[in-house]
């Protein structure tokens, strides 16, 4: 569903109860890049990413088209970046009962001041019920990037929700896919590593890994169903010193 034609924003259900908000951009060569949120719509709901700051109005109104946003009851984010936090206190301020969602570390060194209201900070492996949805947050430090860097995945449904891990450029026009997103986002990187390439990148992703997600719900391109297990492990193989 397209919810504004002019900036491309647009909502789609990928499983059942996740909706994924994606808007295209342009980047300063002309090329386009696309950033998503995601929307648990649940007795609690969630929004995984705010997006940036200049994208709160079409992010709004993509929200509106599911459910009133005064409804959200948190607003998640792996880590301290304008894409990911951005619009955090703009969406705080349109929804009264929302809390900031993130790690110990990441509300200890910036989101208990950044933040309009105190941050809801899980520790790693904990778990946060929202209704029929109950996510469970994974401390990630420096994978891709950022010392406070952590994931969520929803055990409902089996979607990890993983941030920049399998970033592809482009407009992004297919919400859910089946087919290969490794290799166009191994290729986007080799343009411009963000990988923090930490000691322990390897173990973090192979932990991922064991928790079988189905779905992979990616920041930036369309999301992927399948073994989401085989896609983490071949990509620690990737970014891992050879």
């Amino acid at each position: 569903m397209i919810t504004n034609a002019a900036a491309g924003t647009n909502v789609q259900e990928i499983p059942t109860g996740i909706f994924r908000i994606n808007t295209p951009a342009p980047l300063p060569d002309g090329q386009l890049f696309s950033f998503n949120q995601y929307l648990v719509l649940d007795d609690e709901p969630l929004l995984f990413h705010t997006g940036p700051r200049q994208l709160f109005a079409l992010v709004s109104e993509a929200i509106a088209s599911v459910m009133p946003i005064e409804r959200l009851r948190y607003v998640g984010m792996s880590h301290v970046e304008a894409d990911e936090c951005g619009a955090m206190n703009l969406l705080l301020a349109a929804a009264p009962q929302a809390e900031p969602l993130c790690g110990q570390v990441a509300a200890m060194v910036s989101m208990g001041d950044l933040a309009d209201r105190p941050p809801r900070a899980l520790a790693d492996g904990e778990e946060l019920a929202l209704g029929t949805h109950t996510v469970r947050w994974f401390d990630m430090p420096h994978v891709p990037h950022g010392w406070e860097c952590g994931l969520l995945m929803d055990m409902h449904t089996r979607t990890l929700f993983c941030g920049d891990l399998f970033t592809q450029d482009g407009p992004s026009g297919k919400a859910l896919v089946e087919a290969d997103i490794l290799g166009p986002s191994e290729a986007f990187r080799r343009q411009m590593d963000y990988f923090a390439h930490a000691p322990d990148t390897a173990q973090r992703l192979g932990a991922l890994a064991a928790q079988s997600p189905r779905v992979l719900a990616c920041m930036h391109g369309s999301a992927w169903q399948g073994d989401g297990a085989s896609l983490l492990r071949h990509l620690s193989e990737a970014v891992s010193p050879r």
